[in-house]
Parts: structure tokens; sequence; C-alpha cells
């Protein structure tokens, strides 16, 4: 009786040349998966006072309706190049086990520094959270938000080496249950590494002005209260702000979503961009 079951899984894993991979892979998530310069890095700038950042949640490079079975990077990738921000929080980043990885590939066509946590295993490959950045990346680590039985959520955290002195960035992906949300919130604004000014960039999935999440943030973070945040998703016709962008150390000038024609298209989120300055 033993024989039958186990034939059928070896002949499901021939068909599946990545299916070892992915299996131990799944066994070690989340983990920091890349932490890389670009390959022909830009000419080292001062860093400046004031920082263009955006956070964007790609959706698995799928486009808008996300039923796409040929993911287009090249979409995401070209929203992503008319930004022009310092420093990017993607979500919902696929690195695939196979052909051309797009998000060194986005990096180094921006020239831009990038570190990356696989938060799970995705049948097509890696699924996490990326930063990118003008400027290198001394440190990078990988903050378990794992909460939930039911969703698998992570952030990943960066220590920017800046003349400015340390700058840390944090790139989430926050829950949907407004209880596990508000833990995942505590635990990121309570975290002891941190240095320096925080800007703490995602989908925060946060559509409620009272949910716990929300006013934990504005309580820690009480300028931000003043924000009107634009409303990101769906991308064709906004009117949810669940994209985010809150800096501890530094103060949020100005925020909005980033409503071309192509971003309409790339994603079923809008990039959010901000101009935050450091204090």
């Amino acid at each position: 009786m033993g024989r039958g079951p186990m034939v059928r899984v070896r002949r499901l894993r021939g068909d599946d040349p990545h299916a070892e991979r992915r299996e131990a892979l799944a066994a070690v998530t989340p983990y920091l998966s890349l932490v890389r310069a670009p390959m022909y890095p830009a000419a080292r700038t001062p860093s400046a006072k004031e920082l263009v950042v955006a956070t964007y949640n790609v959706h698995r490079w799928t486009g808008t309706a996300g039923t796409s079975r040929t993911p287009d990077p090249e979409r995401a990738s070209f929203v992503i190049s008319e930004l022009g921000a310092d420093v990017l929080a993607l979500q919902e980043v696929i690195r695939p086990f196979a052909g051309e990885d797009p998000l060194v590939r986005l990096a180094d066509q921006l020239r831009l520094h990038v570190a990356f946590v696989a938060t799970r295993i995705h049948r097509q490959g890696e699924l996490g959270n990326a930063i990118l950045s003008r400027w290198p990346i001394a440190s990078a680590s990988l903050l378990d938000l794992n909460f939930s039985r039911i969703e698998r959520r992570t952030a990943v955290a960066a220590q920017l080496s800046s003349d400015a002195g340390p700058l840390s960035l944090i790139a989430t992906h926050l829950a949907l249950v407004d209880r596990t949300r508000h833990r995942q919130v505590r635990h990121l604004l309570d975290h002891p590494q941190l240095q320096g000014p925080v800007i703490l960039l995602g989908d925060m999935n946060m559509w409620r002005t009272n949910d716990k999440a929300n006013r934990a943030l504005e309580a820690e973070l009480p300028t931000h209260s003043e924000i009107d945040w634009p409303a990101s998703f769906p991308a064709a016709r906004p009117v949810l702000a669940l994209d985010r962008i809150y800096a501890r150390g530094a103060k949020v000038l100005e925020v909005r979503s980033h409503q071309s024609p192509a971003a309409k298209r790339a994603s079923d989120h809008l990039p959010v961009i901000a101009r935050v300055a450091l204090l």
C-alpha cells in the first residue's frame, strides 16, 4: 500500500525540476536571500538632507489582474524607473528559480544596491520584500513578522552607509487581520537594532483610520496623523490608502501616489512616493 503514493510523488517531482529546491527552501523560510551592489555602481554622491523615497507592491510582476501565467517584470520596472527615487521598498517580488532574476536586472539597470528577504516559496520562485538604494547597504537583516498561521509576513531592514550618519530603512507587507497587524507594527517600532533616522515603507493594509496598527503608528509618530494618505489600490481606480511611508527622526514633507498610464497597468497597486527630510 505504501509503494503507490511514493511512485506518484516521484513522478510529479520528475515533472518539476525545482521541486526539491522548493521543498528545501520552504523548510527554512523566511530568510535573507540577497544583499548586492550593482554591477556598475553610480558615482558616489553625498547623502542629501532630503530624500525621495517610494514604496510599490509589484504584485508578483503579473500586472493589474494578476492572472497572467507569464509574468512581465518589465512593466513594473519601467514604472520604477519613472519614480526617480533614492530608496525604494518593493513588495510581492518574485525571484524565479529559472531564467534571469528581474530584481537583480532592475537594480543593475538603475545602478541601485539591493537587499531581499524571502517570505515564502512560490511555485515560481522566492516571494518577498526588497529594498533598493542609491547608497551602499552597510548591513541588512530579516524581521520575522509571522504572528499568524494564516499569513506569512516579514520585513527587510537595511542600514545605509550615509555621509550624514546611519539611516535605517524597513520594507514590509503587513497582515490583513487587524490584531496581527497591530502586533507586527509594535514589533517594528520596538526593534532595538535600528539606528539613526528610520523610514518605514510598505503595503500596510490599513484602510480604516481607527484600527489598532494605525493608532499605534500615529501615537509613536504623531506628525503622521496630519498626512492625507493618497489612495493607491486598486490601481485603475484607487480608493484605499494601503501603501504608506512613515519616518522617525525624519519628516515626511509630501506624499503622493504615482498615477502614470504605465503604473495603472503594471500592478494592482500604484506606487506611493514621498519627499523625506532628515532631521
